[in-house]
């Protein structure tokens, strides 16, 4: 995905890039990035890969805690000129692949690198510890499709819009960017659904596990494990048992496992620790 960073408009032509690094040269885009987040004074913010400060400008100007992570030497010097008079801005030398997330709720708002936006995505919508609350990001078109579309393609996916909003606000031409990349990009909203529920974590992912294990298959299946009367089950839950488990949307399994936690009488497997770790 690109980098931060204000700079010329992109050339109908670019030239070489053999950095791989894309800047956004649209400062009215990352106003409304910040703005979508609803940013607050009393907000904790982390802006990934901050590049030159297109995002962590705005940023800083909401007031909020900012931490503006860039791995790039060249770019932390010029990062920490340019916010200088922001005493509520901290730039930290760190890759955002390794970098510690925060253990209170927190916000992010970012331009993610395309070659880290799986890697980043699973870190902060994957583990139940997450301290995530809402995003704002900007990210490869293709990739925000895949995440924002009705019918996850994959039990990942299903599991991160099963307990977070995703959607996808609008395209972003490549040519907002210095040097153009070679395809447009998406701005992305992330927003937590409820609070967490560890006993419903654990209902939620068996659930999603048995739907996707067999995708195709009617949604009355999946719950067939559980002894109960699973057409009565679904549909007092607003699921259509014939329907096909993996085109059931993920809110409402999150809603029937949410049903399913209260009964003391269920018995749920322990999480796989990958998605018991705080990210960290």
């Amino acid at each position: 995905m690109p980098a931060n960073g204000f700079c010329r408009p992109a050339r109908k032509h670019p030239v070489p890039n053999p950095s791989g690094v894309h800047f956004l040269a649209a400062p009215r885009i990352a106003d409304e990035l910040v703005r979508s987040a609803d940013i607050t004074p009393s907000d904790l913010v982390v802006d990934f890969g901050a590049g030159l400060g297109a995002i962590t400008a705005p940023l800083a100007r909401t007031g909020a805690e900012i931490l503006a992570v860039e791995r790039d030497p060249v770019f932390v010097d010029r990062l920490r000129d340019r916010l200088a008079d922001f005493g509520n801005v901290r730039v930290i030398p760190a890759d955002a692949r390794t970098f510690s997330l925060p253990r209170r709720r927190f916000a992010v708002v970012a331009s993610i690198p395309y070659a880290v936006s799986t890697a980043l995505m699973r870190r902060l919508l994957s583990p139940t510890a997450s301290a995530l609350d809402r995003a704002a990001l900007i990210v490869e078109w293709g990739f925000a499709k895949r995440l924002s579309a009705a019918t996850p393609r994959d039990l990942e996916i299903a599991w991160w819009a099963a307990r977070f909003e995703l959607r996808l606000v609008r395209r972003i031409p490549a040519r907002h960017f210095s040097p153009a990349p070679k395809v447009d990009s998406a701005h992305l909203t992330v927003r937590r659904r409820g609070k967490p529920d560890k006993l419903a974590d654990r209902a939620l992912w068996t659930l999603l596990q048995a739907a996707y294990r067999t995708p195709r298959a009617p949604a009355r299946t999946a719950v067939a494990f559980l002894g109960r009367k699973p057409h009565r089950l679904l549909k007092a839950n607003g699921i259509d048992p014939e329907r096909p488990a993996a085109t059931v949307p993920p809110a409402d399994w999150a809603a029937l496992a949410r049903y399913l936690a209260a009964d003391r009488g269920l018995h749920w497997p322990p999480l796989p620790k990958a998605l018991r770790g705080d990210g960290r």
